[in-house]
Order: structure tokens, then sequence, then C-alpha cells
């Protein structure tokens, strides 16, 4: 979960940033109004919230503010949302923490769609705006 092939939730393909520090790329689930949503992670392995170090978070939290930047630019979204969950009580279904970075749009429904497994061919045009969009804005 660092940004490593893991298929089919993670291709090299998907990948729109990494630093020695943070990896994100184009999620492989997209929820039915919000494509183009993406991952960031700490490239160092942290199980949840509770373990991450303060000095981290910010990093997290500073790739997370560039890829919402990117996403406005590139995707003409009405704002971006984040989300991340700890434990299973609060169904974190991974055991490496990551912060989900969503486009959002007028009437939506992030929080009351399902997702759904996409495909490398489907991500790839929201992947290379992304890119583009974050060359744009070191």
């Amino acid at each position: 979960m660092r940004g490593e092939d893991n298929p089919p939730w993670v291709l090299q393909s998907d990948v729109v940033h990494r630093d020695a520090t943070t990896t994100a790329w184009v999620n492989a689930r997209w929820w039915a109004n919000n494509p183009g949503g993406a991952i960031v992670v700490p490239n160092e392995h942290i199980e949840n919230m509770y373990t991450l170090p303060r000095d981290l978070a910010g990093v997290v939290h500073e790739t997370a503010r560039r890829l919402a930047l990117a996403m406005k630019a590139a995707f003409t979204c009405a704002g971006v949302s984040t989300r991340q969950h700890n434990e299973p009580g609060a169904q974190q279904e991974v055991w490496h923490y990551h912060l989900h970075v969503f486009p959002r749009f007028a009437g939506d429904d992030l929080y009351g769609s399902r997702p759904r497994l996409t495909t490398p061919s489907e991500r790839e045009p929201y992947v290379r705006a992304l890119r583009d969009a974050l060359a744009r804005r070191p």
C-alpha cells in the first residue's frame, strides 16, 4: 500500500505523485459521481492515524492539499473532500494509513453512493490530467 503494484487496486500507471515521503495515485475504486478520486499515503508503513507522527501528518496533508488544488484545476470540480478511517469499527479495510481525496460536485451524493472498480484505461485520462495539473503547481 505504498504505491507499489497491487493489482487491481494500485498500478504504477495510476501514480500521480511520488517523493521521498509520500505517494498519491488515482484510486481504482470510484464512487458514482466522483471520478478521479485519489489516495495519498506515507511511504513509511503507518497502520493508522493513532501512530502517524506529527511531522509526517503534515507532509501527508501537504500532498493532499496539492492534489486537491490539482483536482480543482484538472476536473473543474466545485470542491474537494477528504476521508480517512481507523480500525474496523470505522470501516478501515487497508492496514496502512491512507487519505482519500475526492473531487466534489453539487448533488454528487458521494456518501450515499456505492463504489465500483474501474479499469486502467478508464483512469488514464484522470491520471494524465492530475499529473499535468501537479506539474503546473510545484
